[in-house]
């Protein structure tokens, strides 16, 4: 199989589901396609809502003493949680990371699913996650964790793509730098990953985090009235909601 590398999740983390989950929906146009029994086991529950062929994904902690639950106390909130890829082999870029000092966190095998979390202390700003699913190299093929038929779900009237995800660090470029190796995708001059669907863009930031999603959006106009009305604060074209500033594009 030839090589590749694509993002296939954004997972964010709260301390509750709602009203995150119901706002991103309202406010983006978007609809849940699954919610997963699977991570009652780490102590979390979740809701996925597909974002053209990308999910994201948001999980909250209903114990103590969960992983979810570290993070938010540590960032008080801000940031996102995981940037999941799906590629030909996660075993072998599990092996890659290793071999540069970042650790495995979990292996997760539920076939026709195999996926490899690396560390988030070693991958820096968030979890970086790797995976496969047989037969699903097609972009809307199966991909369990969104569940049977998650492309059923996928809405495109308000909100069309996700375009971007913005990373903050004092070193922006020896971010991008430590990502691309991990990925095993060079960045750019200004500090940029660029993948066949998405860019990951690095900036210049206080603590190292996930601080942004960019979307494309039918009207800018209309969303931001929306999360207005929902009483979020919006400033130019973007809002905060989930731990990271979700930013508008047409």
């Amino acid at each position: 199989m030839a090589p590749y590398m694509r993002l296939r999740q954004i997972c964010l983390v709260a301390p509750q589901l709602a009203p995150v989950i119901s706002d991103i929906a309202e406010i983006m146009g978007l609809a849940v396609c699954y919610r997963d029994g699977n991570v009652a086991k780490y102590g979390l529950e979740n809701a996925l809502l597909p974002v053209d062929t990308i999910l994201l994904e948001v999980v909250a902690p209903f114990k103590d003493g969960t992983t979810a639950g570290r993070f938010i106390e540590k960032t008080g909130g801000r940031g996102g949680y995981m940037a999941i890829f799906c590629c030909n082999d996660p075993d072998e870029r599990g092996r890659n990371a290793n071999a540069m000092g970042v650790r495995t966190a979990n292996v997760i095998d539920h076939a026709p699913y195999h996926g490899v979390q690396l560390h988030p202390r070693d991958c820096r700003a968030a979890f970086i996650e790797f995976n496969h699913t047989e037969g699903s190299d097609d972009l809307l093929g199966p991909y369990p964790p969104a569940g049977p038929d998650w492309q059923q779900f996928i809405r495109k009237d308000v909100t069309q793509v996700l375009t971007a995800v913005e990373m903050q660090s004092p070193d922006p470029q020896g971010l991008a730098e430590h990502w691309g190796k991990i990925i095993g995708i060079a960045p750019s001059g200004n500090a940029e990953l660029k993948l066949p669907n998405a860019t990951f863009r690095f900036v210049k930031g206080a603590g190292e985090i996930m601080s942004a999603l960019e979307f494309q959006v039918a009207d800018v106009a209309q969303v931001l009235h929306t999360a207005k009305a929902k009483g979020l604060a919006v400033a130019g074209n973007e809002f905060l909601l989930g731990g990271v500033t979700f930013r508008l594009a047409v």
